[in-house]
């Protein structure tokens, strides 16, 4: 009896003993935990605290940099236009042939066979900052004597169809001197022909032409247009 008792002591001491060994070691166990949480923490706070240094750092230098500002004007000059023909800005100009005739021997200088003259057409480009093409047009034509030839250039021409075709030109925006001058000469032969019957021909023209027309005439258009600029 006082055996069992004594052994029923012993395995109560052992539990005691036991308990307190686990409740220590829960306790170290909770302390370690405690210990491991608060570096963890700690841990945290400190990478926390390098990154918002590190942020700033950067944002410093974002914020930090150069910078110019240069302001200036949009200018763009725009290139005057200018075109003259004969001194006039008017488009349109009549030609009389009989006020270019240089014969004196014929009343009012009238034109008949046997008489010649010149006109001139003056193109002008001064003061144009753009370069001109030009071309010329002859337009309200009454009746031409029929014998009466054109020459510009050396070349003849039966009819100013033919001569208008070759009045175009250009005035280049650097040219020093921006005035062409288009000398055209006219003619009228007396007793046109190779052979006796040609000029017996032609002189019953001419007589009859002197008696339909009192006045040739037609109008001069010359046009100017802008050159394209070259890219």
């Amino acid at each position: 009896m006082i055996l069992h008792f004594q052994i029923s002591i012993l395995n109560q001491e052992i539990l005691i003993r036991i308990f307190y060994r686990k409740k220590i070691q829960t306790k170290k166990e909770t302390e370690k935990e405690e210990c491991l949480l608060s570096k963890k923490k700690k841990i945290i706070l400190i990478v926390a605290i390098l990154s918002t240094i590190v942020l700033a750092f950067i944002g410093g230098h974002s914020y930090s940099k150069y910078v110019s500002e240069v302001r200036g004007n949009g200018i763009a000059e725009v290139a005057t236009w200018s075109f003259k023909v004969n001194g006039q800005q008017e488009q349109v100009q009549e030609i009389k042939l009989n006020s270019t005739c240089d014969n004196e021997t014929l009343v009012d200088h009238k034109i008949a066979p046997g008489t010649q003259g010149s006109f001139n057409i003056i193109v002008d480009g001064t003061g144009s900052d753009v370069g001109i093409n030009y071309s010329i047009k002859f337009e309200n034509e009454s009746t031409k004597p029929t014998n009466l030839k054109f020459v510009y250039n050396n070349q003849e021409y039966s009819s100013i169809d033919e001569l208008q075709a070759n009045l175009s030109g250009t005035i280049h925006a650097n040219d020093e001197d921006k005035t062409r001058t288009l000398t055209i000469d006219w003619k009228w032969n007396y007793e046109t022909g190779t052979t006796e019957s040609e000029i017996a021909n032609n002189d019953k023209i001419d007589t009859q032409n002197a008696k339909d027309i009192a006045n040739y005439t037609f109008n001069v258009i010359v046009s100017g247009t802008q050159v394209v600029p070259q890219t």
